[in-house]
């Protein structure tokens, strides 16, 4: 729920998304929780934020989601929304 970065499910995030910059050197990246064991989120406050939870894709369809199931239909997804072409650093060449 705005102001809140990521992908929510309720009052749990699902998808952290993030940026930082620092030194000239600008990292970003997000965490999507697949089959995440969800109790050690019980030992911290996720993302700094009182009141809100974490959730994964296992939790929330009630199946094992696991990540080989959603890495390439979520990079198909990415290379659309944001019209490039992903390069892996195992292709050759």
């Amino acid at each position: 729920p705005p102001p809140f970065t990521g992908v929510w499910m309720g009052d749990s995030k699902l998808c952290a998304i993030g940026v930082h910059c620092g030194n000239y050197i600008t990292s970003h990246g997000l965490a999507l929780n697949c089959c995440t064991d969800l109790t050690w989120f019980d030992h911290i406050v996720p993302c700094g934020l009182e009141g809100k939870g974490v959730t994964s894709l296992s939790h929330e369809l009630g199946q094992h989601v696991a990540v080989n199931h959603v890495l390439q239909p979520f990079l198909d997804s990415f290379q659309e929304v944001f019209d490039c072409t992903l390069v892996s650093s195992e292709d050759p060449g």
